[in-house]
């Protein structure tokens, strides 16, 4: 029998509860931890840009082809590429920008399925947590790219438009490509969710639909060509409390 058979098992109540209460009060430090690493990890990267999409999406699949192309010539024209890490849209903004002169970013996510980090990352920054994650996306990025996906991409695209809309974040470029894909929810948008008065009719123009690669990057250029990339200090002190 192994010594761990004979220790006592906790049944009292009170003591499972004062136990999973000290459990979780800690895990707050791994938190912070993962916060601190992955600010110091990434600070060098700016300008940057978000690619998303999904992880399902294969090397043969148009889109695939496209989202290289995209990440190319991001990383060419300056940017750095980040992306979730892991395959599909991911690996194809990783594969693209990987030659390229600007960093190709990975931010990484522990899951228990689809997610295995790709082999194109110059950077790579692992997360237990989505929300710290998703954080880091949103922080660092000066525009966001996002091509067809699921809930996941779903979730991030609606981060990015909800943290922009209320001011918690700067006004970035969101730029959707794949018009055949997108078009439906845009057309949801505008005659429900603006009908209904759920969102403002000025809240569509925070969202872009390009198909080109080559106009994706001038679009982000064009956003910035009076205000430059850096943060105003005011930018700055709401990107602590995204």
């Amino acid at each position: 029998m192994s010594i761990t058979n004979k220790l006592p098992k906790i049944t009292d109540p009170d003591v499972l509860g004062s136990y999973h209460t000290a459990h979780e009060s800690w895990h707050a430090f791994e938190i912070m931890a993962e916060f601190v690493n992955a600010t110091e990890g990434l600070k060098e990267i700016t300008p940057a840009v978000s690619i998303f999409g999904s992880a399902r999406i294969k090397p043969n699949d148009p889109y695939y082809r496209l989202t290289e192309e995209i990440a190319r010539l991001l990383s060419d024209a300056g940017f750095s590429v980040i992306s979730g890490g892991g395959p599909g849209i991911m690996e194809a903004a990783n594969k693209g920008a990987y030659p390229g002169k600007s960093p190709s970013v990975g931010l990484n996510i522990e899951l228990p399925h689809e997610q295995v980090s790709n082999a194109f990352q110059d950077i790579s920054q692992n997360f237990k947590h989505f929300f710290m994650r998703k954080v880091m996306f949103v922080k660092y990025a000066s525009a966001y790219v996002v091509l067809p996906g699921g809930f996941g991409t779903l979730d991030e695209l609606m981060e990015a438009l909800t943290l922009i809309q209320t001011g918690k974040s700067r006004k970035i470029p969101i730029i959707l490509v794949g018009t055949e894909f997108w078009q439906g929810m845009l057309d949801w948008f505008r005659n429900t969710l603006v009908k209904e008065s759920m969102i403002a009719a000025e809240d569509m123009h925070l969202i872009q639909l390009i198909d080109q690669p080559s106009a994706i990057v001038a679009a982000i250029f064009k956003h910035y060509e009076t205000r430059g990339f850096e943060l105003s200090a005011a930018e700055r002190r709401n990107q602590l409390y995204l």
